[in-house]
This record gives C-alpha cells, structure tokens and sequence, in this order.
C-alpha cells in the first residue's frame, strides 16, 4: 500500500502519460529525469503529509528518495507501516 500510493503520486505528479506498470520500482527518479529538484521538494511534502513524517535535511540523501524501493524503506525506517501487510509492500 506505502508503494503503490508512492508510485501514484509520481505518475500523476511527474511521469505524465506513463502507465504505473512501466515504471519500475528501482528507477532513478532523478537520474532518468522523472523527478528535477524543484519535485524532489514536492514529493517531500507528499511524503509528510500523506505519512504523517518529518523529513530532516540529513535525510534528503539519494539512498532515501532516489527511487520507490528507497522511498518505500526510507518510510519504514521511519517508522510508517503498511496498513494492507504490516511490510510496506
């Protein structure tokens, strides 16, 4: 549930046109040019809002937000569990 309300979020956002299946779970969002700076801080704000978290600027590392798995664990790591599994799967 974490990663497919993440996934959602980037499609409709950044990936316009792009089927929710064609973008994998491991895909540099910033490296393929699917997320530029200026949405790196809007998916920021996505990510507090929809889960509830506060995101420090030690955290704004490419390990925790450069693709959905990373995004997906950084949440967990944080705390955020998936409501459907308990995994965040």
């Amino acid at each position: 549930m974490i990663k497919e309300k993440v996934k959602q979020f980037i499609v409709e956002n950044f990936a316009l046109g792009t089927a929710p299946t064609s973008l994998g779970d491991d895909t540099s969002l910033v490296g393929t040019g699917i997320v530029d700076s200026t949405g790196v801080m809007e998916l920021i704000g996505f990510l507090e809002q929809e889960f509830r978290i506060s995101i420090d600027d030690a955290d704004l590392v490419p390990e925790n937000l450069d693709s959905i798995n990373r995004m997906v664990a950084f949440l967990q790591s944080k705390g955020v569990a998936d409501l459907a599994t308990g995994t965040g799967e």
